[in-house]
């Protein structure tokens, strides 16, 4: 049977661009969201199992793996790309805001990897790939929630990594450092190549995903030609 890709926290941007990857390659693709309606035009370009999910509510992603085992199956590869933003000087964020961002950021991050593992571990096999940002190597002034966040993913996939991969578990973390182009946000025509290409980053996530363990990548860093380190 084709392997099963299941996208945590998709959406139309960098999302749809792996799910038409890999289901170019014939993957199963499962798409899991809080607002699952959003996804009609991936899902139907890619034959896709849409799932409502909250990341950051354990009986959520616990429900989200029990539907795949019954249906498409148990994920082969699992991609966590949700995240939680919120802006504002520290001294005024609200701490409740906070909880919240952090959540969906790392502690989603947690339940479903978590979960993913537990079934990889069963099947000896499995691919884990967590999308990081700038903000998970740099911390930018008025965005302390989103920093937090980020950096707390890393560090999972990190530790991860570490007692996964000798168990043939390939755990890889991917920092986006640069802004992704879309239908909202155009490149300007004064600076070709300045956004990231959406297509382009699932390139890279799809060679990592099929990469011999010989030489597993644990970490890539991707930006813009013009994007400063």
């Amino acid at each position: 049977m084709s392997e099963v890709v299941l996208i945590v926290g998709a959406g139309e941007g960098l999302s749809g661009s792996l799910a038409r990857r890999f289901a170019r390659e014939g993957s199963r693709i499962v798409l899991a969201a809080r607002t699952p309606g959003k996804l009609r035009d991936v899902a139907a370009a890619t034959r896709a199992h849409v799932v409502r999910c909250d990341a950051s509510v354990r009986a959520d992603v616990e429900a989200l793996f029990a539907e795949c085992d019954g249906g498409p199956g148990s994920p082969d590869i699992v991609v966590y790309n949700a995240s939680g933003r919120l802006r504002g000087p520290l001294v005024d964020l609200d701490a409740d805001a906070v909880k919240l961002a952090l959540d969906v950021s790392a502690f989603g991050g947690f339940l479903v990897a978590q979960a993913a593992a537990k079934r990889m571990l069963a099947k000896g096999r499995g691919t884990i790939l967590f999308t990081g940002a700038s903000a998970s190597v740099k911390g930018y002034a008025q965005s302390a929630p989103f920093a937090m966040g980020k950096f707390a993913l890393r560090g999972l996939a990190q530790s991860m990594a570490r007692e996964l991969q000798p168990r043939n578990i390939h755990v890889a973390h991917f920092v986006i450092d640069g802004g992704i182009r879309s239908a909202s946000r155009p490149v300007p025509a004064e600076s070709p190549d300045s956004l990231l290409d959406p297509d382009a980053i699932a390139d890279t996530y799809f060679h990592v995903a099929r990469q011999a363990r010989s030489a597993w990548t644990s970490e890539v860093e991707l930006r813009p030609w013009v994007e400063k380190f």
